[in-house]
């Protein structure tokens, strides 16, 4: 299924342009004739947020998202999925490492096609229309977050999933920069996913884990060199890994951990279990790594 051409693209096209710049520190050419070097690049993935987007609307989120993994990514290795429940509420808790991982958590969750997700309100995502049917959004302002609580509170009441990211900024994937900064990160989650349990209390809450999903390769690229911060290092080699298909040969791990019980501990204990859960699936993760090494990978594709 080719992509349309679309109003969409333009409007995808021109916010890659822009991250595009900012990833390689030049945006000051926003709006010149040299910015015009980087539209290949902006316009080629835009098209294919275009497609995933199209794709999502006709065959839904799983499918859609399996076709975005097979393209960006060599698949995907998923276990613990008997921790998620075939029905009624339940919460995924998810690191965010970047890249393709909530694509890989979409794909992995299929068994929930009920799925929905919190995220924060950006343009990109506003610009995939099908993909923002499946989306909470969350505010910047205070103001408009308990909208956004709410609405995943009636969703969680009528049986739903959903999906949220507590530390809502992107975190260290554990398997490049190893377990400790892994779990370091954990320190920045937001408890505010613990009121969904005093609101709905028969909500199951279920952590998970991604990782293998950023190009070690990328990383290391002599481009990164141009930039001096290490979040800046890394905004490049991600824009590479996106731009450059040779960076797309991760296998991404998705893990789900067993459920605390919210019911005998108390909603207030549930941050600390989550977190010990979270702890947990980050180590067995580098000592798999460690004790086997690459794992086949179940390539999930789409129609």
């Amino acid at each position: 299924m080719a992509a349309t051409a679309s109003p969409w693209v333009d409007t995808l096209t021109e916010i890659n342009l822009v991250d595009l710049l900012d990833s390689v520190g030049l945006s000051r050419l926003r709006g010149t004739s040299l910015c015009r070097l980087f539209l290949p690049a902006a316009r080629r993935f835009a098209r294919t947020a275009h497609e995933f987007d199209t794709r999502v609307g006709t065959h839904g989120l799983a499918q859609g998202s399996a076709w975005l993994m097979s393209r960006m990514s060599a698949g995907i290795v998923a276990s613990g999925l008997e921790h998620v429940p075939p029905q009624g509420p339940v919460v995924i808790l998810a690191n965010h490492p970047g890249m393709t991982d909530t694509v890989a958590l979409f794909t992995s969750l299929a068994s929930r096609p009920d799925l929905r997700v919190i995220a924060l309100d950006r343009p990109f995502l506003r610009a995939l229309p099908n993909v923002a049917r499946q989306l909470i959004f969350l505010p910047d302002e205070e103001g408009g977050r308990m909208a956004a609580i709410r609405a995943a509170a009636r969703h969680l009441q009528e049986g739903g999933a959903l999906l949220t990211f507590p530390a809502g900024e992107i975190e260290p994937d554990p398997a490049l920069f190893g377990p400790q900064r892994a779990t370091a990160s954990l320190q920045n989650w937001s408890g505010s996913y613990t009121l969904l349990a005093r609101l709905v209390p028969r909500t199951r809450f279920v952590p998970a884990l991604v990782s293998h999903v950023v190009s070690p390769d990328a990383q290391r690229h002599p481009l990164t060199l141009l930039r001096r911060a290490a979040r800046d290092k890394e905004k490049l080699a991600a824009a590479l890994q996106v731009a450059l298909p040779r960076y797309r040969d991760q296998v991404a791990r998705v893990a789900f951990g067993h459920s605390p019980d919210v019911e005998a501990d108390g909603a207030q204990a549930l941050g600390a279990r989550i977190a010990a859960q979270m702890r947990q699936l980050i180590f067995a993760d580098a000592s798999a790594e460690r004790m086997t090494g690459p794992r086949e990978p179940l390539v999930l594709r789409g129609n």
